[in-house]
């Protein structure tokens, strides 16, 4: 594991060590990790977003009616 030293403004680090005082967090690199996790995480999920968006705007016009979509989705919903 490789080091990086950050520089934060006083109140950040007073949030920082809020955390590790609440015992949520062991130290401030525990802490930090966590949130690097959490905005890959949501990247990921911004991505697949992004990318239903698309199949959806590049896909034809459904000649369904909204009640048998939402049906539809709703079966598909009870798979996952």
């Amino acid at each position: 594991m490789t080091s990086m030293n950050v520089s934060l403004p006083d109140q950040m680090k007073s949030w920082v060590e809020g955390k590790i005082d609440a015992g949520l967090y062991h130290n401030a690199s525990e802490y930090i990790r966590d949130l690097i996790r959490k905005d890959q995480a949501e990247a990921e999920r911004t991505k697949a977003f992004r990318s239903a968006i698309e199949i959806g705007r590049n896909s034809s016009i459904d000649t369904r009616s909204a009640d048998e979509i939402f049906t539809s989705a709703k079966a598909k919903a009870k798979k996952t």
